[in-house]
């Protein structure tokens, strides 16, 4: 149960609406209890006291159960929606400052399951588990005091059998799925890589005639998950029969072993059936509860990784200069293979136009992320403005330092809200001078909405060199002194990709860029060139 409470305790700035909650289902339950133990002696008064008074106090419980449940309803969603709420944020929060260089090594599908199927099968533990069983306990100490006042043995028999359906089925239950619900989490996560990856490679798989395989994959994974759902309900249902033989046992004992006048027998009858209703769904709960417990295993696995670059208990002030150094940095993505960097010494003086170079698998890429602190090298330093980045915020440091990678995204909105991304207080003549500069302003102007024109998911309304404008607009908006153009010509024809250039030539002096490229197109303007082989930087021209 550990990682349950680690969830409940993330949870405990709604513990207010938790206990709300859970006081008026007592409430509700209570009021529950005392109308049918008064209907049931209304059913058998014979004296003419009790056909009386028993209509007010039935009117009076019948209108307390109705409201405090609707209240409860009302109370105990809210705190499962807010709770659920808090949820989310925290894993996006954490799952962006352990991975702030992209998902990395996790698949998209894994993590969208975890965010959205695995967090809502913990929206149960409260509302489903935690409020029945406290209502439980409850009620099991009413039960023994109104059935003991009657017959001390009867209490025990029924006592022992709303315990057995109360607490022993659902724990036993939960045991039994404990396996099938950690198969059940993994299926739904499956199916989702699955269907996702087929969808995005829709148009690779019909250019190839894969359908059939890609339908056949989905199918099979499609039919692990039914398997594992079969078998979650085969408990369910096993541990809701024993839940009901339960009560009808208990019925029966009460009905025969009952030594009390009329009146009252027929109450602790309905007091009974009240009683067990009452924990219906506790059985079907805990068969669920394996699968509740999977995944908020797989919900807190997800972000268990260490920070990758965590800011420094003091951070160091942001220094002026811009200027940057790689100083002898060596680094490697995972531990068994081979490193990226060995030794690397680079000097970028501030407001220059530098190249770096190299082919694929060189290292270029890595160099952005570790300028961004998106990684951490293994040794060396890399200083910015003398100041080494390690000692500095990280998002002081992202407030000097702009990236345009090669997959950039644009975001489904407007361009207006793309281009605030940066920069969140511009107003409109910042984001028009943006566009300007990106040379991409003209044509937003000619659009119906100019600033507010959707941009579509990924940018698919623009082709690639507008949006690939429109990203550089964004990047330039930012108040980065040091702009890093990572393969920014990737996947356009040769003509777009130097008219994208040119662009880049013309904007202003002051701000450093660096261009990571495999190869010069021979338009670019430039102050040097770097070419990494082997780990290292060769000045390739000066």
């Amino acid at each position: 149960m550990t990682e349950i409470l680690r969830i409940f305790a993330l949870w405990r700035g709604r513990f207010g609406w938790m206990a709300a909650g859970l006081v008026l289902s007592l409430l509700a339950l209570a009021a529950g209890l005392a109308l049918m133990a008064l209907a049931g002696r209304m059913t058998a008064a014979a004296v003419t006291l009790g056909v009386l008074a028993a209509p007010i106090l039935l009117r009076l419980t019948g209108v307390a159960r109705v409201v405090l449940r609707y209240l409860e309803r009302i109370i105990t969603h809210e705190a499962t929606f807010r709770a659920l709420a808090d949820l989310r944020l925290w894993f996006f929060r954490n799952l962006a400052a352990g991975a702030a260089g992209g998902l990395g090594f996790r698949r998209s599908g894994d993590v969208l399951s975890r965010l959205v199927s695995d967090v809502e099968a913990l929206d149960g533990l409260y509302s489903r588990i935690l409020v029945p069983v406290v209502g439980a306990l409850l009620t099991l100490l009413l039960l023994l005091l109104v059935l003991g006042a009657q017959d001390a043995w009867l209490a025990l028999i029924v006592g022992v059998l709303f315990a057995a359906a109360a607490f022993l089925l659902p724990w036993l239950a939960a045991r039994a799925t404990a396996a099938a619900g950690q198969r059940l989490a993994e299926a739904i996560s499956a199916l989702r890589v699955s269907v996702l990856d087929a969808v995005s490679g829709l148009r690779e798989v019909r250019v190839f005639g894969a359908e059939g395989r890609m339908l056949a994959a989905v199918q099979a994974r499609e039919a692990n998950l039914l398997a594992a759902q079969r078998q979650v309900a085969g408990y369910a249902r096993l541990a809701q029969a024993g839940s009901f033989l339960c009560a009808q046992a208990a019925t029966l004992a009460v009905l025969l072993g009952a030594g009390a006048p009329p009146a009252a027998a027929v109450g602790a009858a309905f007091l009974t059936i009240a009683a067990f209703e009452a924990i219906g769904g506790l059985p079907r709960a805990g068969a669920l509860a394996g699968y509740a417990i999977a995944s908020a295993r797989r919900v807190l696995g997800a972000v268990a990784e260490p920070l990758i670059a965590p800011d420094p208990p003091e951070p160091a002030p942001l220094p002026r200069e811009t200027g940057l150094r790689f100083e002898g940095v060596h680094f490697r993505w995972q531990e068994r293979r081979a490193a990226v960097l060995d030794g690397l010494t680079m000097d970028i003086a501030p407001g220059t136009r530098v190249a770096i170079l190299g082919p694929s698998g060189a290292g270029k890429s890595t160099l952005a992320a570790l300028a961004l602190r998106l990684a951490v090298p293994e040794e060396g330093r890399i200083l910015l403005g003398g100041a080494d980045i390690a000692g500095l915020r990280a998002t002081d440091l992202r407030s000097r330092i702009a990236l345009l990678s090669q997959n950039t995204h644009l975001f489904d909105d407007t361009i207006r809200a793309n281009l605030l991304l940066a920069r969140p207080d511009a107003d409109e003549s910042a984001l028009w001078a943006a566009l300007d500069a990106a040379q991409i302003g003209d044509m937003v102007r000619l659009l119906p909405d100019r600033l507010d024109s959707w941009v579509g998911e990924g940018g698919l309304r623009f082709s690639g060199g507008q949006g690939r404008r429109l990203a550089l607009a964004r990047v330039l908006l930012s108040p980065a002194m040091i702009v890093i153009l990572d393969e920014p010509g990737s996947g356009l024809d040769l003509e777009t990709e130097q008219a994208f250039l040119t662009t880049l030539n013309a904007l202003g002096r002051g701000r450093t860029f660096i261009l990571i490229a495999h190869r010069l197109l021979g338009v670019e303007k430039l102050d040097r060139i770097w070419r990494l082989s082997g780990g290292k930087a060769i000045a390739a021209a000066a």
